[in-house]
């Protein structure tokens, strides 16, 4: 706070800010070094800026009396606080725009439950500790109880940049286990400056106005955010992005926001971060910042802020044996109160073991509004003594450097925690308040709609919960024309920015805006550029990184005006079948058919019409997997669904004798049992009973059987019911030798969709309806993941 105000009367400006460009530079290069050593060993990048920090700072380089006479010079302190003050709103600021409010709505419980856990064992620890260390830290008598709570304060906090970057680096931020842990840490970060703030509203009464002003203004601007975000969307059409002047001036209106806030002796943290939460997340200023604000924050801004945390690490304090006890003792009491909070409310919790110590290492993260409560920010409250703040800095670093490599040695040994297991729907047909995680992938505009559709339908009851992802799939090309003027570029290589993806970036954006209005689902979008024989490799590394359920794919023919199917890149379906061949998910394949000029199941969010829907069934797993798909699809507004099951002729007869040898008997479960008893196998059987009397028996579900002796017949069978439905959804394969489906094969043009998929998708084959050709996911090893 203090920064703030002596910023702007300095009179020595060039040498401290040419220092500080320097240890900048200098933290970058250094923690770039310590990131390849380290990454090595699994360990994360924060560790390796930390130490690039303490490299530079006092401990190391810094004792060079020149090198500090430079990099220290008296009136440096303001200006890297000042720094340190700005990193804070943009990474605050991205965090709020980035964090999964929906995941903590659904889960406050246990997440509250868990920061209360270890925030409150800490908070003990904290308040034993500040009276044996008073006579230590405390300068004057002065602000006793200020200064015990903010040694509660102190231990009991947990970083939520520090975790947020870890979860990033060790790529657990999209496990179950890491959001709880992100969650947490977040409310605890958020519960512990709310308690700082108020401490410094009541040290004076006068304040009490300027926080009721700063709340009023802070109201304010929250509305004129989302104003402007709605104005700025629907400003020129054409561009993908907000122009640069146009983000400056938001982020100037933060930062001058903060400002205000931390010139009225508050800090500013919290308001940054609810200006990010409140953002609006639809439309192009929302993806501008994100698109902006993602790599320089994550590049630059962090490692440099970690840095300067290592940089304050003073070790000379270690020369006196009774320092280093102090630092020794306030290390342990921040991991063990972390370790018994937390694992006695995942005892309450039912949290396994592992999980417990795994959450309470993360939470015991410090490293930022922790040396707010140690620092400037403090000194209204309390004066500490002049050693005090550096050993209190010693524990932040050495705790977090402790912390950091446990949790990546913790995520080696338990593996199986984070691994990528919710693979299929069919293991949870009970189940849909679960979040589903869908992963889109498209080559261009044309694709868009069948793709929003499906992930529309997949949503299920209104308030199951989605986490669907957009990927733009992109042909990394041998080489780009550069050497020619803008009027000069062809239709695919113009775009607003010099960037891939041209003008279909505009009209996928557009899109998918259209999409979020009237769904109300957001959609993530990502952006992979390869080569057309490695984007396999990249989607389904993107579906194992976001741990997604479903993976859906556009098919590589189109539909041309005269009803025939036209093929357009054969890449693309080269592309298709590696991904069909190593996906570690579900994976569906759409193919867009229908009348010209009608509106099929692609326009499903354009019309208010109910489309009607039929899930083939076979057998096999993969045809299980369509059925757990369609008890989702059931639920629109929109769907009506029926499911047509294929049986042998023959086994009609024996239904009906068995039906006929129970009369007056009308209990729908019994009838069921009775007309599926030796159709198929037992798993068949079995899920098709669930399926028949959660969904059919309740009236959801319309349920119809055909029977039929041969391919031929299931040909004509096909056919009868072509023009019926605008979506037929099939499994791909994995029936065996079904009679149902012999010789269907012998005239197979894609066997990417299976026997029945190919029929209907074929030009010949009279189907007013679009497809979704379903694959169970097939559990591959490791080492069969070699492309051919």
């Amino acid at each position: 706070m203090d920064a703030t105000h002596k910023f702007v009367c300095q009179d020595d400006l060039a040498n401290p800010l040419a220092a500080m460009a320097v240890q900048v530079s200098c933290i970058l290069v250094i923690s770039h070094f310590f990131h390849i050593l380290l990454k090595a060993l699994g360990q994360p990048g924060p560790i390796a800026q930390i130490l690039a920090g303490l490299v530079l700072g006092p401990s190391g380089l810094c004792n060079i009396k020149k090198v500090k006479h430079y990099f220290l010079p008296a009136s440096a302190a303001q200006y890297y606080e000042m720094f340190g003050f700005f990193c804070r709103i943009l990474f605050m600021f991205l965090f709020g725009l980035e964090v999964d409010i929906a995941f903590i709505r659904r889960n406050l419980r246990v997440v509250c439950i868990l920061a209360c856990g270890g925030a409150s064992v800490g908070a003990i620890f904290g308040l034993v500790s500040s009276f044996f260390l008073r006579e230590y830290f405390l300068e004057k008598s002065l602000g006793k109880a200020n200064y015990v709570i903010a040694m509660m304060l102190f231990v009991a906090y947990s970083a939520t940049p520090v975790v947020n970057r870890l979860a990033a680096e060790l790529r657990f931020a999209t496990s179950d286990i890491g959001r709880l842990a992100v969650s947490s840490a977040l409310v605890t970060e958020l519960t512990c400056l709310l308690i700082f703030n108020f401490m410094i509203l009541c040290t004076s009464g006068k304040m009490v106005g300027n926080a009721f002003l700063i709340l009023v203004g802070l109201v304010l601007v929250l509305v004129a955010f989302r104003y402007m975000a709605t104005w700025l969307n629907k400003r020129i059409s054409n561009h993908k992005y907000l122009r640069n002047p146009e983000v400056f001036i938001i982020l100037s209106i933060l930062i001058a926001t903060s400002m205000l806030i931390e010139l009225a002796n508050f800090n500013s943290i919290i308001a940054c971060f609810l200006a990010g939460m409140a953002f609006p997340k639809e439309g192009k200023t929302a993806r501008t910042l994100l698109h902006k604000l993602t790599y320089s924050v994550h590049n630059f801004v962090l490692p440099i802020y970690f840095g300067y945390i290592g940089f304050q690490f003073d070790g000379t304090y270690f020369s006196n044996m009774s320092n280093i006890l102090i630092v020794l003792v306030l290390v342990l009491l921040c991991i063990c109160s972390k370790i018994g909070g937390v694992l006695a409310v995942c005892h309450y919790l039912k949290i396994p073991f592992s999980e417990g110590v795994f959450l309470a290492f993360v939470l015991n993260l410090k490293g930022h509004a922790d040396l707010l409560f140690i620092g400037t920010a403090a000194k209204k409250l309390f004066e500490w003594t002049p050693m005090a703040y550096n050993l209190l800095v010693m524990t932040v670093v050495i705790s977090t450097v402790i912390s950091g490599p446990m949790v990546a040695i913790l995520m080696k040994k338990e593996y199986q925690l984070f691994a990528h297991t919710h693979t299929t729907l069919s293991t949870e047909l009970e189940k849909p308040e679960n979040e589903l995680r869908v992963l889109g992938c498209v080559y261009g505009p044309r694709q868009v709609n069948a793709i929003l559709s499906v992930i529309a339908t997949l949503r299920g009851p209104q308030t199951s919960p989605i986490m669907p992802y957009l990927a733009h799939l992109i042909e990394l090309q041998k080489k780009r024309r550069t050497n020619v003027s803008y009027h000069e570029l062809e239709d695919d290589e113009m775009s607003d920015e010099e960037e891939y993806g041209g003008n279909d970036v505009v009209e996928i954006h557009r899109a998918v805006d259209a999409f979020t209005v009237e769904t109300s689902i957001l959609i993530n979008i990502i952006k992979t550029v390869s080569t057309l024989a490695g984007l396999y490799e990249d989607v389904c590394t993107a579906a194992e990184d976001l741990r997604t359920t479903i993976i859906l794919l556009p098919f590589h023919k189109h539909q041309r005006i005269d009803g025939k199917m036209e093929i357009g890149k054969q890449a693309v379906r080269t592309t298709n079948q590696k991904i069909l061949r190593h996906a570690p998910s579900t994976v569906g394949i759409i193919v867009e058919k229908g009348l010209a000029g009608s509106l099929g199941f692609s326009q499903l969010t354009r019309v208010d019409t109910v489309q009607h829907v039929a899930t083939l069934f076979f057998g096999g797993p993969d045809d299980r997997e369509a059925i757990a798909w369609s008890t989702r699809i059931a639920n629109h507004t929109k769907i009506n669904l029926t499911v047509i099951r294929f049986l042998p002729t023959e086994l009609s007869n024996t239904r009906n004798m068995k039906v006929d040898s129970e009369k007056g008997n009308n209990d729908i479960e019994v009838f069921m049992a009775l007309s599926s008893l030796e159709m198929g196998n037992d798993i068949d059987n079995s899920f098709l009973n669930d399926f028949y009397n959660g969904f059919v028996a309740s009236g959801k579900v319309g349920y119809v059987e055909k029977y039929v002796n041969n391919g031929t017949e299931t040909v004509a069978a096909l056919r009868d019911i072509g023009d019926l439905y605008t979506l037929f959804i099939v499994g791909r394969g994995g029936r065996g030798h079904s009679p149902l489906t012999t010789q269907m094969s012998d005239w197979e043009e894609c066997p990417e969709l299976g026997t029945v998929g190919d029929l209907l998708a074929s030009s010949d084959f009279n189907v007013n309806g679009s497809i979704l050709v379903v694959q169970q996911h097939r559990h591959t090893k490791k080492e069969d993941l070699i492309d051919d």
